[in-house]
């Protein structure tokens, strides 16, 4: 059998991943520098649960939107160039971070402002993650897509440590400059999505209506049990035990380690995510995928549980590396289960469906964490979170034997996945 083509061969694909890694750096920074000026704001005249409170709600924020809009966001990307989705979007966060370096440079920025630049980015993420995730099988072959997946997700996490710690660095310097740094990276995302020529798109289905497209999307997730399993364990597991709105006060008020010390930190799950992805790339996962994935999101559970009750800074930066770590397996194995068990007529609306659930657990993971720790305070919340996500996957474990016969991402015969209306299932 011959050795499938990597995906950097492909021009298509080397711009794709620029891309993506380009604007995960500008997300990644300017979220990090909002956070930290939502915080700043807020002790001004509030206490630490009642700041914490609002970190949570700048997760809220994002969420809202993108719930409301994910029913539709999937069957826009089965239906439209799925490359102008990302650039419209691209646009939308290009304009976001200039306005809000503007704000910053006039002395004008307000809770108002870093709110409505929430609001930006959820809608933004609501259209650009189906189109980004239905993308990806466009430009590489069939059997190059497990290592694509690893290598886009490379571009992610690099992205995310990469974009924390600038973020940090530079609103140590003046908070005027990250937002101008985020501004040249979406540009640069922008042109490089401009370089990918035409891609395959899927038929419109013209004997459907709308709705109905909508919800076959909901009930193929529903009737594959090992993809809902997949999706509904890391949503659940994630949004308990969500941190990261947290950081900004374990950086002031706990560690005491300041905004670049939150920098270090906001980038140590994108370590141990990174490391894990880049070592997939080379050794994509061949084995027992299902049981893999229930041991590291117990991992993860007990590293989030270790950074919750840890007073020092290297044992809180480990434990959100190995928690980076853990986490990349859980989406390692997902992605490459939905993308390799989905029709391309669906990956849009299936992916969407991922969406929301990877929204749910993070960002309304954010307001969650924010939520417990405005009633018992930011340790406690984030230690019944660890707990929570070992509990939730032992459940898991129980309800969905599915995860624990899933060998492999082949497709065996007593996990078929059900056709849908006459759609062709690879």
């Amino acid at each position: 059998m011959a050795k499938p083509i990597h995906p950097f061969r492909i021009p298509d694909f080397r711009a794709y991943w620029l891309s993506r890694f380009t604007g995960t750096i500008a997300v990644s920074a300017m979220s990090i520098v909002i956070g930290w000026q939502v915080y700043t704001i807020a002790r001004l005249t509030m206490g630490i649960k009642e700041a914490a409170f609002l970190l949570g709600m700048i997760g809220f924020s994002q969420f809202v939107p993108l719930f409301l809009l994910t029913p539709i966001t999937g069957l826009v990307a089965d239906s439209v160039d799925r490359r102008w989705i990302v650039r419209l979007t691209t646009m939308l966060l290009l304009v976001t971070a200039a306005t809000l370096g503007y704000l910053t440079w006039a002395d004008r920025l307000s809770l108002i402002a870093l709110f409505g630049a929430a609001v930006a980015f959820g809608v933004s993420r609501a259209f650009a993650g189906p189109a980004y995730s239905a993308l990806a099988p466009n430009l590489v072959p069939r059997d190059s897509l497990p290592t694509a997946i690893a290598v886009s997700s490379i571009a992610w996490q690099v992205g995310t440590i990469a974009g924390p710690s600038v973020g940090g660095i530079l609103y140590a310097i003046h908070p005027d400059v990250a937002y101008a740094t985020a501004t040249v990276l979406f540009g640069i995302a922008l042109a490089m999505i401009f370089l990918i020529g035409p891609v395959p798109q899927p038929p419109v289905q013209k004997d459907h209506r709308p709705l109905a497209r909508i919800v076959e999307g909901f009930s193929y997730v529903r009737r594959n049990r090992l993809v809902l399993a997949t999706i509904t364990l890391d949503l659940f597991a994630v949004l308990l035990a969500g941190a990261t709105a947290l950081l900004p006060v374990y950086a002031r008020d706990i560690l005491h380690v300041g905004s670049q010390g939150l920098g270090i930190l906001a980038a140590g799950m994108g370590i141990g995510a990174a490391t894990t992805a880049i070592w997939f790339s080379v050794r994509p996962m061949t084995t027992n995928v299902g049981v893999k994935m229930l041991w590291a999101v117990v991992i993860f559970g007990l590293a989030i549980l270790t950074f919750g009750v840890s007073r020092y800074f290297w044992l809180s930066l480990v434990a959100l590396i190995v928690a980076g770590g853990a986490d990349m397996v859980s989406v390692y194995v997902r992605q490459s289960l939905i993308q390799l068990h989905t029709p391309d007529a669906m990956r849009g609306r299936v992916s969407a469906v991922s969406q929301l659930t990877i929204s749910a657990s993070n960002e309304l993971g954010e307001f969650e964490s924010g939520l417990l720790a405005s009633l018992l305070g930011p340790v406690g919340a984030v230690v019944v979170g660890g707990v929570g996500a070992i509990t939730v996957t032992l459940i898991w474990a129980r309800l969905f034997p599915e995860l624990k016969a899933a060998k492999s991402f082949d497709q065996p015969e007593n996990l078929a996945i059900p056709p849908q209306h006459g759609v062709a299932v690879p």
